[in-house]
């Protein structure tokens, strides 16, 4: 084999290995997020104002999940072997949020979209600048829709948050401490749903 044609074959199996990574670690995070907003949506269902604010980004949720299914068949990637893990920890994480209030659950739904959303730029980064961008079309395509739908959620979450606080009567509690530890679960997901 000519080196061309070595380099040309490292490169191929370079590109499968972070596109591998890349979409392992996507499929857990959007299966977290499913599971996320069907644990927010079992406890806050029958709530006029935010039942159906979070059935709607459920439902973009479990398109999401759908999409990556195809996309781990289509490229031929593994899965993280923690989807229980994620599938469990997602939807605890929604449902305990959930049951400390309405603003709790909009917390959650703001900290780990912003993580979710900076992720996937971080991803369109890295393909366009280490991948083929013509061979990844489809999945600049798909990514890039996730990050924007991502991007609403947390900017939904968000407003919904300030408005909260500027209708709230007496002392304002800091959101802070629950903020800072949905982060560091969402970037040590991350790192773990990379690798394994």
């Amino acid at each position: 084999m000519s080196s061309a044609g070595r380099v040309s074959g490292y490169l191929a199996r370079h590109r499968h290995s972070n596109l591998d990574r890349i979409l392992r670690v996507d499929h857990a995070g959007e299966l977290g997020a499913d599971r996320i907003y069907h644990g927010q949506s079992f406890v806050l269902n029958r709530d006029k104002k935010y039942g159906p604010i979070i059935q709607q980004m459920w439902n973009q949720e479990k398109e999401h999940l759908e999409e990556m299914e195809y996309m781990n068949l289509k490229y031929r990637t593994r899965k993280s072997i923690l989807e229980p893990f994620w599938s469990i920890g997602g939807f605890l994480m929604g449902s305990i949020t959930a049951s400390m209030g309405s603003r709790q659950a909009m917390v959650c739904t703001e900290a780990v979209e912003n993580i979710i959303t900076q992720h996937y730029n971080d991803q369109i980064r890295e393909i366009l600048t280490d991948g083929d961008p013509q061979k990844s079309g489809y999945i600049l395509k798909k990514l890039s829709k996730f990050r924007d739908d991502e991007q609403h959620h947390h900017d939904t979450a968000k407003e919904d948050q300030h408005q909260q606080m500027t209708d709230q009567v007496g002392p304002k509690q800091s959101d802070e401490p629950l903020r800072k530890a949905i982060d560091l679960v969402c970037k040590a997901s991350i790192k773990l749903a990379e690798k394994i």
